[in-house]
């Protein structure tokens, strides 16, 4: 699929790998719809790469449904969507007070992963029903999983859960689409430089950095980017979740 011209939705699209690959596919020619929850904060990406900034929640399927209409009203159908909106979590099962709250698991699993799938189904209704490129291609979605999916560490309960099935969306959804001309692709990035990371100590940064195997830093935003322009041009990746993570394997704590 060529970026350039495309019609490109980022979910997540207002900050960290989000907003780097809004960026980053807009200066490849893409046109580029910035969804987040965070309204004044996408109008700010949007208005800087010249893309279109609309206020999403993913979990709520009239809120996405009228983002698609809005989107394809300016840009046409979307060609390309990338899945970044999620938010992490840190509460052991059974802690000193008792069992986590069933509704913080429940929270964190449905953006991570309801929210997700609820992007994707609706999105997928139409791209699936456009007209293919000269390759017979007529989209590609892109989900964005974790590490923590395979190596979920103590207290990330929610969130290794809600990333393990969106890997485990991956293969499915490829097979389903694939008489469509639709691919779905996964990165599953390790720890990397995002606003979030930024307030962290110093110590605790370089402690991180010492972590990974090779390079010893955090990931740049740029890189998880630069992979995602990657995907959507080469037609042969498909359904398959790929660590950004610099060969990390987290620990348990």
């Amino acid at each position: 699929m060529n970026v350039k011209d495309s019609a490109v939705l980022v979910t997540g699209g207002a900050s960290g790998l989000g907003e780097a690959t809004c960026r980053h596919l807009a200066g490849k020619g893409a046109l580029v719809t910035v969804l987040d929850i965070n309204f004044k904060r996408a109008q700010e990406v949007a208005n800087s790469i010249g893309g279109l900034a609309i206020a999403c929640d993913v979990t709520s399927s009239e809120s996405v449904s009228s983002a698609i209409d809005q989107s394809e009203s300016k840009h046409g159908l979307a060609r390309v969507l990338v899945n970044c909106a999620g938010v992490g979590s840190a509460r052991r099962v059974v802690g000193r007070n008792g069992p986590m709250p069933l509704e913080e698991f429940t929270k964190v699993v449905n953006l991570n992963l309801n929210g997700t799938f609820n992007v994707i189904r609706l999105v997928a209704a139409s791209m699936l029903n456009s007209m293919p490129d000269d390759r017979g291609e007529r989209g590609v979605i892109i989900t964005t999983s974790s590490v923590a999916a395979f190596e979920g560490q103590i207290g990330q309960a929610a969130y290794a859960a809600a990333k393990g099935g969106v890997n485990s969306l991956t293969i499915q959804l490829a097979r389903e689409f694939a008489q469509f001309g639709v691919r779905v692709m996964s990165v599953a990035p390790g720890l990397f430089d995002t606003p979030l990371m930024e307030t962290a100590p110093i110590e605790v940064r370089n402690s991180l950095s010492a972590a990974v195997t090779f390079p010893k830093r955090l990931g740049s935003p740029d890189e998880f980017a630069d992979l995602i322009a990657h995907i959507v041009t080469n037609q042969y990746l498909n359904g398959e979740v790929i660590r950004l993570d610099g060969a990390i394997r987290l620990a348990a704590r």
